[in-house]
């Protein structure tokens, strides 16, 4: 089952790099195509989420587990921007993913009795970027993407931590696409 859910969520949030790398190189040259493929990587992204999830409770990384669950708002705000357009998104989403990671700390202070460990810390790190990554790239900010880049290598290291090999080569290809649409995008602006 551990195998299974690592392959579902890597090689979805895989693809949505992939996809967020292609919608990059094609902005110059059609914004359909463009919103075609941020579109999908939106709902790849969502698609991916759970086995994440699952992944995180099965290791204990409670804060983890809220970021992806916290996470969601964050993405249907990036899928709602990219169909509708800025300033069209709800406000509430944002507040379902604040109380997620609240949540996911006070658990993780709570199993942990405290704020103790490096898997904690690293945890943190990803919650971090991954959420200000993931709106910021909503809002079409080229900021975003270095925040990507943060929470990739968080990742990457709980990963490692963790025992995922699969895992953790699905993090380095991942952040390569992150690199990639940093740069296209950088050179446009």
């Amino acid at each position: 089952m551990s195998l299974l859910l690592q392959v579902w969520g890597g090689l979805f949030y895989l693809l949505n790099k992939v996809f967020l790398s292609v919608a990059e190189r094609s902005e110059r040259n059609n914004r359909k195509k463009k919103k075609t493929w941020r579109v999908t990587s939106w709902v790849v992204y969502l698609l991916g989420t759970p086995s994440w999830i699952f992944l995180f409770i099965k290791e204990h990384n409670w804060i983890a587990a809220a970021l992806e669950a916290g996470g969601i708002p964050s993405m249907i705000i990036g899928l709602i921007i990219t169909i509708k357009g800025k300033g069209k998104e709800p406000m509430w989403l944002n507040y379902i993913a604040i109380i997620s990671i609240v949540i996911g700390l006070g658990y993780s202070w709570y199993d942990f009795n405290g704020i103790r460990t490096f898997h904690q810390f690293a945890e943190i790190v990803m919650i971090a970027a991954f959420l200000i990554g993931t709106y910021q790239i909503a809002q079409e900010k080229l900021s975003g993407y270095v925040w990507f880049m943060i929470m990739n290598g968080a990742c990457m290291l709980l990963m490692y931590l963790d025992h995922y090999p699969w895992l953790v080569v699905q993090q380095i290809v991942s952040v390569s696409f992150v690199i990639d649409a940093y740069f296209v995008k950088k050179k446009k602006t």
